[in-house]
């Protein structure tokens, strides 16, 4: 079988099917066989693994997968490469699952259970852009069983997912992939890389999950309603952003109280705290409320 690494591949199975790409869909083939090699090392599949992939494409990496995991779960969103993916280029391997389906309205969870019992899977995806930050805090918010999530995303938003406080960069994606796993960015890659070229640089990041949460935090929920009030307007001070975020309660002297009791100044702002303190800010303020 034509490995699709190879751009003349590529471009014979786009042609053979008059394949138009989406923009909508942020469709970006990846057609450089050493980055398709680093992500399946670094991802670090064996033949013991399940992999999710998200967004297959014309099956380009689904291929790597195949070759080296027990089973291939790949989601496909674009029912146009459904075909491509069945009776084409995947035709020839009987570990892999093929779904048309937007991954954001896959019971993931379920998903896991029927295909590998419930016992965590890795992830693999080159994500569209548009779309990276709501997919990674799905897979993690809603504990789907998850070893490993391997990804190439905008270096940018790579850059953002590893941040500490008082950067620019950071903000709930940060917190919320720190909260959850280790984020390690493990290549570069140029957009010369892609069909399509995009016009921004791509970064692979691994994120591995956590066995237990670096911070102990009493209602995690509540944490993130926090966080994501925090930056939903980032100039506003802390007291503000909470008090006016239509999903919490409480009341801006129950900010300033907590933070006094933090040793933190009354009008700091959320990119100054740590996911420490927002941690405790949050174990802080469910106290207060209690009374």
């Amino acid at each position: 079988m034509a490995t699709l690494g190879i751009p003349q591949n590529t471009i014979a199975i786009l042609q053979k099917y008059d394949f138009v790409f989406q923009k909508r869909y942020g469709q970006n083939f990846l057609i450089d066989t050493h980055v398709l090699e680093k992500i399946i090392r670094e991802a670090g599949i064996t033949k013991e693994d399940m992999v999710l992939e998200i967004g297959p494409g014309i099956g380009t990496m689904t291929q790597y997968l195949c070759e080296r995991a027990r089973k291939v779960i790949a989601v496909e969103i674009d029912r146009n490469l459904i075909p491509i993916l069945r009776d084409d280029t995947l035709a020839e391997y009987d570990n892999v699952k093929i779904i048309n389906d937007d991954i954001l309205k896959v019971d993931m969870n379920r998903l896991v259970q029927e295909e590998n019992g419930g016992n965590p899977v890795k992830v693999v995806a080159n994500l569209p852009y548009y779309i990276t930050t709501p997919i990674i805090m799905e897979l993690f918010e809603s504990h789907v069983p998850i070893e490993s999530v391997t990804v190439m995303v905008q270096k940018e938003v790579a850059d953002r997912m590893q941040v500490g406080s008082g950067t620019k960069d950071y903000g709930a994606l940060s917190l919320a992939v720190q909260y959850y796993a280790k984020p390690e960015i493990v290549a570069m890659v140029p957009p010369n890389c892609f069909m399509p070229r995009p016009k921004v640089a791509s970064a692979v990041i691994r994120l591995t999950r956590y066995q237990e949460t670096p911070v102990q935090v009493s209602d995690e929920k509540m944490m993130f309603g926090i966080i994501r009030a925090a930056f939903n307007q980032r100039r506003k001070t802390l007291q503000n952003s909470i008090h006016h975020a239509p999903d919490l309660t409480f009341t801006k002297e129950q900010v300033a109280e907590a933070l006094r009791g933090m040793g933190c100044q009354e009008m700091i702002r959320g990119e100054a705290l740590s996911l420490q303190e927002f941690a405790e800010l949050t174990n802080r303020l469910i106290a207060l409320e209690k009374g």
